[in-house]
């Protein structure tokens, strides 16, 4: 989905159809105010696409409003040739590309295409980061405490001899963490730690 927000019924119009014509759904909005309130109602996903010179909000300033509220969704600017300035100001804030109007149709669904691509690859990276945390979260407090030590690369005699209790028990939990999680080596194991460590950050 391309969210595309301009003032001008003519260019949403002629963009709408671009991109419908090449089989890319649009959502278009007739100002900033009216962008960021659909943007509160439900999740943004595909990318954005913000002509800089709007009222009674610039591109800029919708884009400022995307930035705090810590959206991922990727933002292309549409920029007469006096706007690059700005343009680059933006991509220094986060902005993924700008487009000099006029653009080649080519060119500017090409980069749209690349952004949509962007944005799948994100949300793919976050699903797996829930499933990653879901996973985490099935085990109990004794099993979390025989998976940090299985990631740290200790023996099993040497994990029960630290829990205190028999080598055994540990396969048990170890055999259980495995399942959970999904693994089958020590080194997975780690892994899926890491990136539930850094999923939290």
């Amino acid at each position: 989905m391309v969210h595309l927000v301009d003032d001008e019924a003519p260019v949403r119009d002629a963009l709408t159809f671009l991109f419908q014509s090449h089989g890319i759904a649009v959502r278009a909005y007739a100002s900033g105010p009216e962008f960021l309130a659909a943007a509160d109602e439900a999740p943004l996903a595909g990318c954005i696409l913000l002509d800089v010179r709007m009222e009674p909000m610039s591109g800029l300033q919708v884009h400022d409003a995307l930035v705090a509220r810590g959206s991922g969704v990727p933002v292309l600017f549409l920029t007469g040739h006096g706007d690059i300035p700005m343009a680059v100001e933006a991509l220094k804030k986060g902005a993924f590309d700008f487009v000099e109007k006029p653009s080649g149709d080519v060119a500017l669904v090409e980069r749209v295409t690349r952004a949509l691509a962007v944005d799948a690859a994100r949300q793919a990276a976050d699903s797996k980061d829930e499933e990653t945390a879901a996973r985490l979260a099935s085990l109990s407090e004794r099993e979390r405490e025989v998976m940090q030590r299985v990631a740290a690369g200790k023996l099993n005699k040497v994990i029960a001899d630290e829990l205190c209790i028999s080598v055994r028990t540990v396969e048990v939990h170890r055999a259980r963490v495995f399942g959970k999680l999904g693994v089958r080596s020590a080194a997975e194991v780690a892994t899926l730690l890491a990136r539930g460590r850094a999923a939290d950050r």
